[in-house]
C-alpha cells in the first residue's frame, strides 16, 4: 500500500524516506479457511500512526528485533536499488528456510483448488450482475 501527499514540483525530491509493512512474508491466507480480517491489520494501523506520523517508530531493528515488520528506508537507499525498486524485502521467510514445515501436497492442491473456486464464483457474481 503506498501514501502519497500531493506537493508542487520541486527539483529536490520531497521524500526523504519510505515507511514499509511486511504483510507478505510469513503470512498466509486463503479466501476460505483463513481471510484476511480487520484485525489482522491492527498492528499496521498502529505503526502508520495516521494521527501523527513525525511520531512513527520502527519494530524492525538489526540486533533487537530482525523480525520487525515496520521499518523505513532512506531515499538514497531506495535509489541505489536496482531499476529503482520498491518492491522491498528484509524478513526470512520461514518456508523456504525450513522445507520440512511445508503443508503436504494434498493439502497445498486442495488450498488451490479452493482458492481457484472462491475466485470462479467471484468472477460469476460479477459476470451475472453484468
Amino acid at each position: 500500500m503506498l501514501f502519497f501527499d500531493n506537493r508542487a514540483a520541486s527539483k529536490e525530491p520531497w521524500t526523504k524516506e519510505v515507511w514499509y509493512y511486511d504483510y507478505r512474508t510469513n503470512i498466509h491466507h486463503t479466501l476460505k479457511k483463513k481471510p484476511l480480517r480487520f484485525d489482522d491489520l491492527q498492528e499496521f494501523i498502529a505503526c502508520y500512526n495516521p494521527l501523527n506520523r513525525h511520531e512513527r517508530k520502527a519494530l524492525w531493528n538489526e540486533q533487537g528485533n530482525p523480525e520487525g515488520r515496520w521499518r523505513k528506508f532512506g531515499f538514497d537507499q531506495i535509489i541505489a536499488r536496482d531499476k529503482t525498486s520498491l518492491d522491498i524485502f528484509w524478513l526470512k521467510d520461514k518456508s523456504l528456510a525450513d522445507l520440512d514445515k511445508l503443508p503436504e501436497p494434498d493439502e497445498l492442491a486442495l488450498e488451490i483448488i479452493d482458492n481457484l473456486e472462491a475466485g470462479l464464483n467471484s468472477f460469476r457474481e460479477i459476470a451475472a450482475g453484468l
